[in-house]
């Protein structure tokens, strides 16, 4: 097992959007995301299928079912032990939204250049 450091992505305006949508969602599916989340900082990248999907771009899908429907949780891996979440949303359809796909890989970009050594 991995020991995996789990960080959420924050706007240059301080603001955290992962925590923001998590705070949107009923408490009974908060609950089981942050105990599911212990899942992603034992495995890290070797999380598999139906928690975690690669969706290319070097972007993950960290996955659940809640009251709401299905939740969806964007994040990259960042100097091999740090997964950083970048922002979250309810699936509607089969097809991953091109948008938060965007979203995550821009936020990813923002990051890197934000944390060069």
């Amino acid at each position: 097992m991995q020991n995996i450091r789990v960080e959420y992505y924050s706007t240059s305006q301080g603001k955290v959007p992962v925590l923001e949508f998590i705070d949107s969602l009923d408490g009974r599916t908060q609950t089981k995301f942050f105990a599911k989340l212990k899942l992603l900082e034992a495995f890290g990248r070797k999380l598999p299928m139906p928690h975690a999907k690669y969706v290319g771009d070097h972007i993950f899908e960290f996955r659940l079912s809640g009251v709401e429907g299905e939740v969806r949780v964007m994040y990259f891996f960042y100097d091999g032990d740090k997964a950083v979440l970048t922002n979250g949303f309810l699936k509607k359809t089969n097809k991953l939204p091109a948008n938060e796909k965007e979203t995550a890989i821009q936020r990813r970009s923002e990051y890197f250049e934000r944390n060069k050594r």
